[in-house]
């Protein structure tokens, strides 16, 4: 718990280290941006407020220059939201009522994301259980909120740290009815972008799909889902937000989990479940979202800073006999293999069959990069708090099907194969006997 505590007071920081480092690029976005805040400053100046267009723009925000990302806002009905939050934040007479503001737009943003995945709101034309409406308003009010300007004092990182958790369902729960199991998962956001801006992320559409629905688990008792969609950007990790999300499930309580388990993108053709979770980073030169290195390699493998002692793997507890009997439409598969420096040497091998005794971890199943590390931090945190609880992590197939033609966002194949991703994600959980 001490974690936690320390998670949630690093998370401020971390957008102040961000703006500062991504300052330079708000020259080369003043035109972009200035027509993206152009209706806020309109709503900003009627409310008695200003906003201003040279705010420091962040890497992954800067990714707004590309008119493609507008149409994700535009074309499913959450520019309703982009409209409506200037004015809301200039509303706040104070830095209470400021920070209830970004609570409240952020659940929104996070409800409609959700609502809409389920079709409980025009989806426009683009799929319902698309992600990627959720992800470019997020950034795009992200924005907005860096060039409020109130006549207050405020503390942007603290404003902008609380508006993250709300808008990616941190704040959300379950529900409070007896006698249903309950079963916690995490997503993430798209990533890749700057090599393919209309990239999906099938892990965040899934869990979208599936947050609040009730299930039928193959024992016959009804569970309900709750989920959360996390940042590709190791700051966030670094900061705890792992910790945030999962912590409140891992402990008795009217919010306890009875099974959890992160979800990523992971490779072509295949569902994978991570047999073992490694402790280490070892992605680079990969970069996250903001263009931030882990400071890892295969050959020099690190800790992620603040992670608290573990050890160097982590089993999966996930019944996934079950789990890999789920053959369609993709075939499901145990991934046993790791990466390790064997206790007393300096070069990493691969181990098929998992890690041995004293190594050194270098890769998990999924890896040295952020999916990974997911799956380390929560099943970390649930050997300290419910040790006995499932939890893992499972890989999605790679979802495909963009249009060759640049222009376009969506096509057929693209909304059938994300479909079908989620469909299975959920038949997967459903298999579970708790």
């Amino acid at each position: 718990m001490t974690q936690l505590r320390r998670a949630t007071g690093r998370t401020a920081r971390r957008y102040a280290h961000r703006a500062g480092r991504a300052a330079t690029l708000t020259a080369a976005l003043a035109g972009t941006l200035a027509a993206l805040l152009a209706p806020a400053t309109a709503h900003a100046e009627r409310a008695g407020c200003r906003s201003v267009t040279n705010a420091p723009v962040e890497a992954e925000q800067a990714r707004l220059q590309d008119a493609r990302t507008a149409t994700f806002t535009e074309h499913s009905g959450f520019d309703e939201l982009l409209a409506g939050f200037p004015a809301a934040l200039c509303a706040a007479r104070n830095a209470h009522r400021a920070e209830r503001v970004v609570d409240a737009w952020g659940r929104a943003l996070w409800q409609a994301g959700v609502d809409r995945a389920q079709g409980r709101r025009p989806a426009g034309p683009l799929p319902a259980r698309d992600d990627r409406p959720l992800y470019w308003t997020r950034l795009a009010m992200t924005v907005q909120l860096a060039s409020w300007q109130p006549k207050f004092d405020i503390n942007y990182a603290d404003l902008r740290a609380r508006f993250e958790d709300a808008s990616r369902g941190l704040d959300d729960g379950f529900s409070s009815d007896p006698g249903i199991r309950r079963i916690f998962v995490s997503g993430f956001d798209p990533y890749g972008l700057d090599t393919e801006p209309r990239r999906a992320n099938p892990s965040g559409a899934a869990v979208l799909h599936l947050h609040g629905q009730r299930i039928t688990l193959a024992d016959g008792s009804t569970a309900e889902v709750r989920a959360v969609v996390l940042p590709v950007r190791y700051d966030d990790f670094d900061d705890g937000i792992v910790e945030r999300a999962f912590g409140p499930h891992l402990v008795p309580g009217a919010q306890s989990a009875d099974l959890i388990t992160s979800i990523s993108q992971g490779y072509p053709g295949k569902f994978t479940l991570e047999a073992w979770a490694g402790r280490a980073r070892s992605a680079d030169p990969a970069t996250d979202n903001v263009g931030a290195l882990s400071g890892g390699t295969r050959d020099h493998p690190v800790d992620a800073p603040g992670l608290a002692d573990g050890p160097q793997f982590i089993h999966t507890t996930l019944p996934t006999d079950a789990m890999t009997a789920v053959q369609q439409p993709y075939p499901v598969l145990l991934n046993t293999p790791v990466t390790e420096i064997p206790e007393g040497a300096t070069t990493p091998v691969t181990r098929p069959g998992g890690p041995t005794p004293g190594s050194r971890a270098v890769a998990g199943g999924g890896g040295g990069y952020l999916s990974n590390e997911v799956a380390y931090r929560s099943n970390r945190l649930r050997l300290d708090l419910a040790p006995d609880l499932p939890g893992g992590h499972l890989h999605t197939p790679v979802l495909t099907g963009l249009p060759t033609d640049q222009s376009q966002v969506t096509s057929p194949e693209f909304e059938r194969n994300e479909a079908a991703i989620s469909d299975q994600v959920g038949a997967i959980l459903r298999s579970a006997r708790l």
